[in-house]
């Protein structure tokens, strides 16, 4: 009987024992693992230089200088027809050309001095001639026009529409589509001077004389 009961209390002993044993271990096992960081196999976006803007800043054109009328020519009023030139002894210097509709004149200058000047026909009042400040655009001496057939010896075109100054028979009663028509000996002495990007400054009734200036 004493042998039974001395068995009896090893058992519950090692009971007791193995329970302690699994609630120690049930803790370890409800706590999950604590994953190792890892490094990102993304790499970072490298910082990058922005490239400048290709495209230019704006600008502003620039003034066109004043015309200030060093000479004028002694010639008195000018027929139909009639024309004046004498670039002898002006010194070089940037070249503009005044036309004046009032008074159906142009006047070329040079450095100011009033190199030749001749009566003009211009539009009529269907087809008029544009007042302003206009750069030759393009010189052609033998152009024909695409629009009449006609011939405008030494064009020198001012407007993309095709108005130009140009060679032409000037008499009385005449006139033309838009264009500025001189004397063909007159357009040809023009158009030995004359530059692409030189002004041709239209206006009506502003006739200029010695010591004035012209803004344009």
């Amino acid at each position: 009987m004493a042998a039974r009961q001395a068995l009896a209390a090893k058992l519950i002993l090692a009971t007791v024992a193995i329970g302690g044993i699994a609630a120690a271990t049930l803790p370890a096992l409800r706590q999950a693992p604590r994953p190792l960081p890892v490094a990102s196999s993304t790499p970072r976006a490298r910082p990058v230089a922005l490239r400048p803007d290709p495209r230019p800043a704006p600008t502003t054109a620039p003034t066109p200088a004043p015309l200030v009328v060093r000479r004028v020519l002694p010639i008195g009023p000018i027929k139909f027809g009639d024309y004046a030139w004498d670039e002898k002894g002006v010194p070089d210097g940037p070249l503009i050309v005044t036309v004046d509709l009032a008074a159906q004149t142009l006047s070329v200058f040079r450095n100011g001095y009033e190199i030749g000047a001749t009566a003009i026909l211009y539009g009529a009042d269907d087809k008029p001639t544009p007042l302003g400040s206009f750069p030759i655009l393009m010189k052609d001496a033998d152009h024909v026009s695409s629009l009449y057939g006609a011939p405008m010896p030494y064009t020198m075109r001012l407007t993309n529409d095709g108005v130009a100054v140009h060679g032409t028979r000037v008499a009385w009663g005449y006139a033309t589509h838009g264009c500025i028509g001189v004397p063909i000996p007159f357009a040809k002495l023009l158009f030995r001077v004359a530059k692409v990007g030189d002004r041709v400054i239209i206006t009506r009734n502003r006739t200029l004389a010695t010591g004035e200036t012209l803004v344009s």
